[in-house]
């Protein structure tokens, strides 16, 4: 029990340049290092990852099925284990797979004695999963899979892993996440540098996720975003908070090394465009007329992913073109003057001719 193992891969954690084959987009040997400084920064318990986790397994707890075995893949590993709902969903047995030895040690010391089900840990890249076919009933990641170079390939690899009717979930950074950030570096590095380099790494965009659910082979997909907007003292406070999820940038091409005049032309520009937003404030709770706003503030955009295993007794689409009222007939029902379709139109000409009655023998109210 809890006992530690390494996959082995054909393609190890590499450079820049040392595979052709691959698009890489992130250096996965700097985000392993992100993962292992924030484990020596103790894995915190931190707000976001404790919110976005809620929200995530909230999802899980709204299946009637039983999961017996389930995989999670990296990212805020440690508030998944601690929150899911073992006894609602029959949780038997975990699989944790993390790059990071020292996250999953940072884990196993975190969850010892705790009374959970059997933990096997896993170093492993989530690009490359160790498991085999058909063999776990539930994979669940949050907040790791972005930092993914092929992204389709991982969730195609999850899809494999299901058994039959198997649940895909999964929590990720949408593309809006940090804008603000990203206008401030580019306007301070083009008015101190004359141009504007990768400092926030690219993120997947929310209208790609549908598509890479069905591209996965997955059923039933569903996808929806939320956004947090989160207060901080100062820009230097972001970046603290960043450091510690272990979500520091990790762009190949990002700039290595950030002079300290852009650094600070950088934080002058975050504190003037994107003060703290609005706070209860006064004994009423409104926010008082020319209170000075302290601080910064930082929007992140989450996208929630949730397909399932293909299985024969799921319910399924009808084959293209066997609609028998097109969206245009619907549309311009709609559009004179409310008409409904399929006899709901004479209904409510039936109500509003009562209505109407009971106007005028009524009294006003």
């Amino acid at each position: 029990k809890n006992a530690f193992s390494t996959a082995l891969f054909s393609r190890q954690f590499h450079d820049v340049g040392q595979d052709e084959r691959v698009n890489l987009i992130f250096n996965r040997n700097l985000k392993q290092y992100h993962r292992d400084r924030a484990a020596f920064m103790g894995l915190k318990e931190d707000p976001l990852v404790e919110l976005v986790t809620s929200r995530l397994l909230d999802r899980l707890e709204d299946c009637t099925s039983k999961f017996n075995t389930i995989a999670i893949l990296g990212g805020s590993a440690l508030s998944i284990i601690k929150n899911l709902p073992y006894k609602k969903v029959g949780i038997e047995k975990i699989i944790c797979i993390d790059s990071s030895i020292e996250v999953l040690e940072c884990i196993k010391n975190r969850v010892d004695g705790m009374d959970i089900p059997n933990i096997h840990y896993v170093v492993a890249d989530d690009e490359f999963l160790p498991i085999k076919a058909g063999s776990v009933d539930a994979i669940i990641s949050s907040l790791g899979l972005h930092w993914a170079n092929d992204l389709p390939g991982a969730m195609i690899q999850c899809c494999r892993a299901l058994r039959p009717d198997g649940l895909f979930l999964s929590a990720l950074f949408g593309g809006d996440s940090l804008f603000e950030l990203r206008v401030s570096c580019a306007l301070a590095s083009q008015e101190r540098m004359g141009g504007v380099s990768s400092v926030v790494s690219p993120l997947m965009q929310v209208r790609d996720a549908g598509n890479l659910l069905t591209r996965a082979g997955l059923a039933i997909p569903a996808v929806d975003v939320d956004t947090f907007t989160i207060n901080y003292p100062s820009p230097m406070h972001v970046i603290d908070h960043l450091r510690s999820l272990g979500e520091s940038n990790a762009h190949v091409h990002r700039a290595v090394h950030l002079k300290r005049e852009t650094a600070l032309a950088t934080a002058a520009a975050y504190q003037t465009l994107f003060p703290a937003a609005p706070t209860e404030g006064g004994s009423d709770g409104v926010e008082e007329e020319g209170a000075e706003r302290k601080g910064v503030t930082a929007t992140f955009e989450v996208v929630f992913m949730t397909g399932w295993a293909p299985a024969p007794n799921q319910p399924k689409a009808k084959r293209r073109g066997s609609a028998t009222v097109s969206m245009q007939v619907l549309a311009d029902g709609l559009k004179d003057t409310g008409a409904l379709i399929g006899g709901a139109d004479e209904e409510a000409e039936r109500l509003t001719k009562e209505d109407r009655s009971g106007d005028k023998g009524g009294k006003p109210q």
